[in-house]
């Protein structure tokens, strides 16, 4: 990504709140973002696949959705050619070690619970679109794989 080029964010959640809540979080950051939701995993799978949608630069993935969870969903994207350097950042309310284990072994690149409050949110969303994805995917383990500020 150049200086100058929009990031596309796309966050697939369940819950509203928590849509909302991220939206307005970017909305207050200073960069060039444009940011998308949508609900559920099989919306994300169908948007996927649509070959005219742009492809986001980070793909935000609940896990515990209805329909086609998380995990299912990054194990299908992770099968595809076209999608399977898509960078994606687990973003949940889980801690469960086995999630988190699930979800490095699967092809995720960072994994980051939820935050309770909007000062951490926001604190979280810069530290992820600071990220040189190209050089912290290289270098992928489970010490950096889960985000703790």
């Amino acid at each position: 990504m150049n200086n100058n080029e929009t990031i596309r964010i796309l966050l697939v959640d369940d819950d509203e709140d928590d849509r909302a809540d991220f939206i307005a979080v970017f909305a207050g950051l200073r960069m060039n973002t444009f940011v998308e939701t949508l609900k559920d995993g099989v919306a994300l799978m169908n948007y996927l696949m649509n070959d005219a949608a742009k492809l986001p630069h980070i793909l935000f993935l609940d896990l515990n959705m209805p329909k086609k969870s998380g995990l299912e969903c990054l194990i299908a994207i992770k099968k595809i050619d076209r999608l399977k350097d898509l960078t994606i950042a687990i973003y949940s309310t889980s801690s469960s070690q086995k999630d988190i284990e699930d979800t490095f072994v699967n092809g995720a690149n960072i994994y980051i619970r939820k935050p309770t409050h909007p000062t951490m949110l926001k604190k979280i969303l810069m530290h992820v679109l600071a990220i040189n994805w190209q050089y912290h995917t290289s270098g992928l383990n489970k010490d950096n794989f889960l985000l703790q500020l």
